[in-house]
């Protein structure tokens, strides 16, 4: 969490760095979060209303911080269509802004090559850590198929380190038996 905390600060651009919080944040992909406008944000059901890939229509928990956050964002910007709009009103940023952006970054930062896919990865990991179960990850990422999920939910660590191992839980053993 450091580093994505190093990476996000790094970010010189406030609306760029407002789109990956809200990729880190959700979960998105970058195509489905340059898509977002102010009508995708359900503020009453705390849910940000996804079109995923192959235009599936999902939903993504709405962080009550990044809900602050987007309004103070919004009450700054006033965009008019687009949450993240381009260089005319009309348009999205392009992706290839946002991963120019994120390498800037990373430079700044010192850190290895961090994407819009990094933080969506860090995301399920993140979730996973705390305990999520991975059916509801797949739900929230939006994945088909658990295989697909289960990529992006490797054990880890801290992870590992929550295993109490069943040997544990025996009886001890009588004080006269061998060890």
């Amino acid at each position: 969490m450091e580093e994505v905390a190093r990476f996000l600060a790094a970010v010189t651009d406030p609306e760029i760095r407002m789109l990956l919080r809200t990729i880190y944040a959700c979960g998105l992909r970058l195509g489905e979060t340059l898509q977002l406008t102010a009508s995708s944000i359900d503020s009453q059901r705390m849910v940000l209303k996804l079109s995923g890939k192959g235009q599936k229509e999902r939903l993504a928990p709405l962080s009550p911080v990044l809900l602050e956050e987007l309004r103070n964002y919004w009450r700054e910007t006033r965009p008019k269509l687009w949450l993240f709009p381009g260089k005319t009103q009309a348009h999205p940023l392009t992706a290839s802004t946002v991963q120019r952006a994120c390498q800037r970054a990373c430079r700044r930062a010192d850190l290895p090559r961090i994407t819009p896919h990094t933080l969506r990865h860090c995301y399920a990991t993140h979730l996973l850590d705390v305990g999520i179960d991975t059916r509801t990850i797949q739900s929230i990422l939006g994945h088909h198929r658990i295989g697909t999920t289960a990529i992006y939910t490797h054990v880890t660590l801290a992870g590992l380190s929550q295993v109490i191992s069943p040997l544990d839980k025996l009886p001890a053993p009588p004080a006269d038996s061998p060890r």
